[in-house]
């Protein structure tokens, strides 16, 4: 472990007056429990400038948001190796002269960052937001003086994966070393006198000096770390396996090397030892632990995927020539050449060329999305069919691919509130266990004072002891969160943490806006109306050609749905237009007018023959046009917002999941009433202005029901921000930015229901790990103890004691990995 150096502190830095927001985030190793997840937050929240940290068990990382003008990361990664804990490969020395040159900020410490250490080993950087969430009394400006950038999602990755790979290494070594010296161990321990040689002396010490290389070499982690909680009054599951591999190893040496402690062994009678049972704890809990390792790297799978998504070249095109380079190197404004099959590097616009994209790994849509000059492009996106040039717009932690990556690792990071139970009693856990183990010894050895009781409550001590396992109760809550949250990205979603998928999870009301959520936004062709002396085709085709010069949405809806039916459009001419009235054209010698009933009636045309009719497509939501040609009415045309298939199989999907639709816009309230009998949606708050909806939402919640409010993230803020459930609709590009709980890549609500589900899904597994681990603890130790031995004869060995102990938390880990299978049938 690299020695941590004491960081150099400002003058008076630790009230700076104009705060620079940073992050970092640490690898940190040897937490076994949420024992050791309290401390080491603790540790980093009394380190001077620490505004907030969190830790997370599964991913084994701490972010930390901190004052750059008053501590560094190495400070910060000092604070966690005091609190007894390992931060690999962090620095070894400020580096100042070595660092990347930063702006100068009166009063700021120099970097601490050593040139050897990799990029991400300890990542920091300015919050990009920062200047958003600055304290009121601070200027927005002061927030972000200097902006060190922060290593790319790919490093951070890499510098994850060595800890785990070195983590894995150690544990594979130790389990090696351990298994191969505990099965001569068990053999002589269960030969019974079948081998004459090892029932005696002899075999007593062999026992000894194998079980002595286990317990002190694999072994010796459990008793640092124990040793290390204690210096800080504190206990956690190494606390429990070294006492128990402790009392174990130290009775049966005692037995053996100075056999005349124990009564009767003078005639002939040895004390029983439990070598096998102190070698066998470390080899099951290092087992177990090599397991939860692998597991545990599975578990953040989704964040690895969408990391390698990104291609490690570029094709830079300088005038005529193509370099290829690293993607690391490309600069905004590089063009960059993407050659079908190949991935595109970072994000950008298009400038030449045209194509089709695979965006569904940023996105969950499985469509490819044509690209031409002028479309944006993103990092880590597939280009299929066409040869692509585009200008680099973004590099590093600014593109999209990024941005989800970090909201991925913040979600994954983050507690759900359900977890709090299981806090609660992890703190005060290994305290109870240590006064159980203790009464279970007394009262044994109460019962039977012999020789042989002695060895019973030292086995019994030593059962409850190691089969007591506040890990799983650690990992039930954030193992199920990050898989969730890494599988909801995968789909499309994504959700902002633990919290936001507990709250999804009791949603039973979902508001929806209607224009550009329920519906595409613009409007579509719907009615074709043609009085006596012109067919539907006829007069579409005459309409369609007088509006072709129009840029008037109306205009072009009617313009692409005549083309949408096959009808061929003639050259118009002679084109006026009168905005919010209508228009008028020549079209192969007749004039064509169309508009309001008010424009045809200036040109002596009455449209009472068709009012009733208007009115009629007006109260479901159509937009009519009355057409006039020749001086003659000739019929009318509508336009609609029409509800998308997307809308309607997501509100159809969330009937099924139990929950009530309900529409809420600011649009007449009989277009808003023709789109949800449409939808099959009952209850519709019309005519609702913006500040509104937030009223809305209120008394949703005043009459107990669980609220979603699905918006842009903009004008819907109020009522985001006071849903149970705040839901952004977005792309790639925006989707960091999103002021809500959950937001929805693809850009509509076809992953709501997914969101919903996953969400359910994911608290439903919760449960259930939190169930197990409470049972198992409940049941596990009372056998342990023999509690059950005058009813059952059962008693349970250390040996099974320690193997179970080290299968719960794999079973937790186990259990919340079929997430991962989740929305695949």
């Amino acid at each position: 472990m690299a020695t941590i150096p004491q960081p150099v502190e400002p003058t008076g830095a630790t009230a700076s007056p104009a705060a620079q927001r940073a992050r970092a985030d640490l690898p940190v190793q040897g937490m076994t429990c949420a024992a050791c997840v309290r401390r080491v937050e603790r540790a980093l929240r009394a380190a001077p400038g620490v505004q907030e940290a969190a830790v997370n068990l599964v991913t084994q990382r701490a972010t930390v948001a901190y004052d750059a003008r008053t501590t560094t990361p190495a400070a910060l990664a000092r604070a966690i190796v005091e609190a007894g804990y390992e931060v690999p490969d962090v620095p070894e020395a400020d580096a100042a002269a070595g660092a990347p040159a930063l702006p100068a900020v009166a009063g700021a410490p120099a970097p601490a960052v050593s040139p050897e250490v990799p990029a991400a080993a300890v990542a920091a950087s300015t919050d990009v937001p920062a200047a958003l969430s600055a304290p009121p009394e601070l200027p927005a400006a002061a927030v972000s003086v200097a902006r060190p950038p922060r290593p790319a999602a790919s490093a951070r990755a890499a510098a994850l994966d060595a800890a785990e790979q070195k983590e894995q290494r150690s544990l594979r070594r130790d389990v090696a070393v351990a298994a191969l010296l505990t099965a001569p161990l068990l053999a002589v321990a269960m030969s019974h006198g079948a081998v004459r040689a090892l029932d005696g002396p002899a075999g007593r010490w062999l026992s000894l000096a194998l079980a002595t290389v286990v317990v002190l070499g694999p072994g010796r982690r459990f008793f640092r770390l124990a040793a290390s909680a204690l210096r800080h009054r504190a206990a956690d599951m190494n606390t429990l396996v070294s006492l128990g591999t402790g009392a174990a190893w130290l009775y049966s040496t005692a037995a053996v090397v100075a056999p005349g402690l124990f009564p009767h062994a003078a005639h002939g009678h040895l004390p029983p030892v439990y070598f096998e049972a102190a070698a066998a704890i470390v080899t099951f809990v290092l087992l177990g632990k090599l397991l939860e390792a692998r597991a545990r790297k599975r578990l953040t799978d989704a964040v690895r995927g969408l990391v390698a998504l990104q291609p490690k070249t570029a094709r830079r095109v300088r005038g005529d020539a193509e370099d290829e380079v690293p993607a690391a190197a490309l600069a905004p404004g590089d063009l960059v050449l993407v050659r079908p099959g190949e991935r595109i590097a970072t994000d950008g616009e298009v400038v030449r060329g045209a194509s089709a994209v695979d965006e569904s790994m940023l996105t969950g849509e499985s469509m490819p999305v044509d690209k031409t000059a002028g479309s944006a492009v993103f990092g880590g996106t597939l280009n299929q069919s066409g040869a692509l040039t585009f200008r680099v717009t973004k590099t590093g932690a600014d593109t999209a691919l990024a941005r989800i990556v970090e909201a991925v690792e913040e979600a994954q990071g983050s507690r759900a509130p359900i977890a709090r139970l299981a806090d609660v009693v992890s703190g005060v856990f290994v305290p109870v266990v240590l006064g159980v183990a203790s009464v279970t010894f007394v009262a044994w050895l109460a019962v039977d004072p012999t020789t042989g009781g002695l060895a019973t409550a030292v086995e019994r001590f030593v059962a409850v002891l190691v089969i007591a396992c506040p890990c799983a109760l650690g990992l039930a809550t954030p193992a199920a969160v990050a898989v969730g949250t890494g599988r909801g990205a995968e789909l499309g979603v994504l959700v902002k943490g633990g919290a936001a998928l507990e709250a999804a999870s009791r949603v039973d009301t979902v508001l929806l806006d209607k224009t550009g959520t329920l519906t595409s936004g613009r409007p579509a062709l719907t009615d074709v109306v043609a009085l006596a002396g012109h067919g539907e085709a006829e007069l579409l085709g005459l309409v369609a050609a007088a509006e072709h010069e129009s840029e008037h949405p109306v205009a072009r809806a009617i313009v692409e749905g005549a083309r949408g039916r096959g009808v061929g459009l003639a050259p118009a001419s002679e084109f006026r237009a009168e905005i919010g009235h209508g228009v008028e054209a020549r079209v192969s010698g007749r004039l064509v007018r169309a508009g309001t009933a008010a424009w045809l009636r200036r040109a002596g045309v009455a449209a009472d023959a068709l009012e009733a009719e208007a009115e009629r497509l007006a109260a479901r939501g159509r937009t009519p046009s009355f057409v006039a040609v020749d001086g003659r009415l000739a019929g009318l045309v509508a336009v609609a917002d029409r509800p998308t298939e997307e809308a309607r199989r997501a509100v159809e999907a969330l009937k099924q999941l139990g929950v009530e639709v309900a529409m809420v816009t600011g649009d007449r309230a009989g277009a808003a009433r023709a789109v949800a009998e449409e939808l099959g949606i009952r209850a519709v708050f019309a005519e609702v202005k913006p500040e509104d909806k937030a009223r809305i939402v209120r008394e949703q919640q005043a009459a107990g029901r669980r609220v979603a409010m699905v918006g842009d993230g903009i004008n819907d803020a109020p009522a985001l921000a006071g849903a149970d459930v705040g839901v952004a609709l977005g792309s790639g590009t925006d989707i960091a930015l999103a002021s809500a709980d959950v937001a929805l890549l693809r850009g509509g609500i076809a992953g709501l229901p997914t969101a919903l589900a996953l969400a359910r899904a994911t608290l439903r597994t919760i449960r259930q790990n939190l169930f197990w681990a409470f049972v198992y603890n409940v049941i596990g130790i009372p056998i342990a103890a023999g509690l059950l031995y005058p009813l059952t004869g059962w008693l349970l060995s250390p040996v099974l004691a320690s193997a179970a102990m080290s299968l719960s938390s794999v079973s937790v880990l186990g259990n919340s990995l079929r997430l991962r299978a989740f929305g695949r049938a």
